[in-house]
């Protein structure tokens, strides 16, 4: 989960905050997800600007293992490659202290999990058009991951495996991120996880997905489809039943009735929704693109419209007094931390060779010393500094009118009276020979 000040966690932090790692001062606790820690973390630039960023510390039993190693280094080269406004940024990855970590764009604001149980608790619902929008922008991040290709333009084959309502942000100004793309993989990449890790929850898992099938964009598909039916229908749809597990509903593809909350054009809507959740994937919707379209048909018709502002609205309205206790406290805890180890952004993910480097090493980072004053002469007084003198800006020559012929260059006032003079005597010369 990305945004630290909203998270809910009964679990304390592994270390003991603030604490330095590496390039980072980690001082804020978020959570602890199947695989790591999450911290929020402050760090500097070379030119001494600050930023907010949340750093993933992978548990010690999985930074352990190599094959789970390369796995991440892989998924982090393709991390890289994303760039969307619908996809929280992945920007550095590494090892300090024997722990592999992932640092992560910073978004302030509720993944929809948390967004769903503090509206419960105020006993309010989420509009019907604040839940389009969210599954519309989530479904076009998706389309732009699955579409993602090489610089040759082959198809990576991204698929998110994760598609779930704690990977869902929602940011304060209404924007709508996906994260977590740490445990995707491309279908190509054949990767076995550590033993006791979770690749998606079972509640949120395709047919295929809970069978270990291969799987592609379409189980993605399905999974942001199960949000949309439980958003539309007010509760969980995958529920453990006496002597079923939920990963045993998932694998049967047992998928209730959607049901009718006096939305307009109720067969439109279940058409989309029941497409998307289409046990066979060949049934399903090709891609999250064609999926985005038809919904975003029906918002426009029956004018469910909404957007960022909107949104962003609706938030302040309901959390303003908690937002800014929580941002305040945010702030000054953040200024209150020093990261003197600059922030660096990974150079080049895809110079890694998983074959012959499985493990990304970050060597130590250097720590700035205090610069030493130069040293001066041991004898003598300390030398005048020497003074520069102003450039001279040669005179500009005044401008040419616009308008009108040349002005004529000036002469000199004897040349002008010796003309004058020869002129007066060639006409009396030719007067006189006139008369005789």
């Amino acid at each position: 989960m990305v945004p630290a000040p909203m998270a809910d966690t009964n679990e304390g932090p592994e270390f003991e905050l603030p604490r330095r790692f590496g390039r980072y001062v980690l001082f804020d606790h978020i959570g602890r997800g199947g695989m790591a820690e999450i911290y929020l973390a402050r760090g500097t630039t070379q030119m001494g600007a600050s930023r907010l960023a949340v750093v993933k510390v992978v548990l010690n039993r999985f930074s352990e293992d190599p094959s789970f190693a390369a796995m991440l280094i892989s998924e982090a080269k393709l991390a890289a490659r994303l760039s969307h406004r619908n996809i929280v940024q992945t920007f550095d990855l590494g090892r300090e202290e024997g722990r592999l970590f992932i640092a992560m764009q910073y978004v302030e604001g509720f993944d929809v999990t948390q967004l769903l149980r503090k509206l419960s608790q105020k006993k309010i619902g989420l509009p019907a058009e604040f839940g389009f929008y969210i599954v519309l922008e989530m479904l076009q991040a998706l389309d732009y991951a699955h579409r993602c290709s090489d610089d040759e333009g082959n198809a990576l084959g991204i698929v998110h495996r994760d598609v779930s309502p704690s990977n869902v942000l929602v940011s304060l100004e209404g924007e709508v991120k996906l994260c977590d793309f740490g445990i995707a993989r491309a279908v190509t990449d054949i990767a076995e996880l550590p033993e006791g890790a979770l690749e998606g929850k079972a509640a949120y898992m395709s047919p295929e997905q809970a069978r270990g099938e291969r799987i592609d964009g379409r189980a993605d598909v399905f999974s942001a489809s199960i949000i949309l039916w439980e958003l539309l229908c007010g509760r969980r749809m995958y529920k453990a039943q006496p002597g079923r597990e939920v990963i045993d509903i998932a694998r049967a593809g047992e998928v209730p009735p959607l049901v009718d909350r006096g939305l307009p054009e109720y067969a439109q809507l279940q058409a989309i929704v029941s497409k998307g959740l289409a046990p066979n994937r060949d049934d399903r919707y090709a891609t999250a693109g064609a999926m985005a379209r038809d919904l975003e048909d029906y918002v426009i018709r029956n004018r469910l419209r909404a957007s960022p502002m909107k949104l962003g609205g609706f938030l302040t309205e309901q959390f303003e007094t908690e937002l800014v206790s929580v941002r305040r406290d945010l702030e000054q805890r953040a200024l209150s931390v020093t990261a003197e180890v600059p922030v660096e952004v990974i150079p080049d993910l895809g110079s890694y060779d998983d074959d012959r480097a499985p493990l990304v090493t970050v060597p130590p980072p250097v720590v700035p010393q205090e610069i030493e004053p130069l040293a001066l002469p041991s004898s003598g007084p300390p030398a005048a500094p020497e003074v520069v003198p102003a450039a001279v800006v040669p005179r500009r020559p005044a401008p040419t009118p616009l308008t009108g012929p040349p002005a004529a260059p000036k002469r000199p006032v004897a040349v002008l009276a010796l003309a004058a003079v020869l002129v007066v005597g060639v006409l009396a010369f030719v007067a006189s020979q006139l008369v005789h």
